[in-house]
C-alpha cells in the first residue's frame, strides 16, 4: 500500500522528461507528505496505451495520462482531494508533449476495498 498505477498514452513514452524513476520517487515522496504512507510501501507501476480515443478527433492530436492511488482507508476526503491535485501538478512538470498535442491529465485516489491482502517473500 498504496497502489499506484499510471496509465499514459504510449506516444508519451519519452514524455516523462525522459526520466521515469524522477517521476515515481517525486510522486512516491508527495504520497508520504500528504497520505502518511510508507516509502516501502509505495509500488508503481507505469502501463503505456496504444488505443485512445478523445471525441471523433485522431489520437495523434491528443496524449492521456491517468494516475490511480489506491490506499488504505482512513485518509479524509480533504486529504484525498489534496493528494489528487499534488499529482495534477506532479504530472504537469514531468511530462511534455510534442507535436502540438493536446494533454489531457487525470487522477483519482481511492480506497482499497476490505479484502485487499498482500504479502511480500
Amino acid at each position: 500500500m498504496p497502489q499506484i498505477t499510471v496509465d499514459y498514452s504510449a506516444q508519451l513514452k519519452h514524455g516523462f522528461d525522459h526520466d521515469w524513476p524522477a517521476f515515481a520517487r517525486d510522486l512516491h515522496t508527495t504520497v508520504v507528505e500528504i497520505a502518511a504512507a510508507t516509502l516501502p510501501g509505495c509500488k508503481t507501476r507505469f502501463r503505456p496505451t496504444d488505443d485512445v480515443f478523445v471525441g471523433h478527433e485522431q489520437e495523434e492530436d491528443h496524449a492521456l495520462v491517468h494516475v490511480h492511488i489506491a490506499l488504505l482507508p482512513g485518509r479524509t476526503e480533504e486529504t484525498k482531494a489534496r493528494l489528487t491535485e499534488a499529482v495534477l501538478e506532479l504530472v504537469r512538470r514531468h511530462v511534455r508533449t510534442d507535436g502540438g498535442r493536446t494533454l489531457h491529465v487525470s487522477a483519482e485516489v481511492r480506497e482499497l476495498d476490505p479484502s485487499y491482502r498482500k504479502f511480500v517473500e
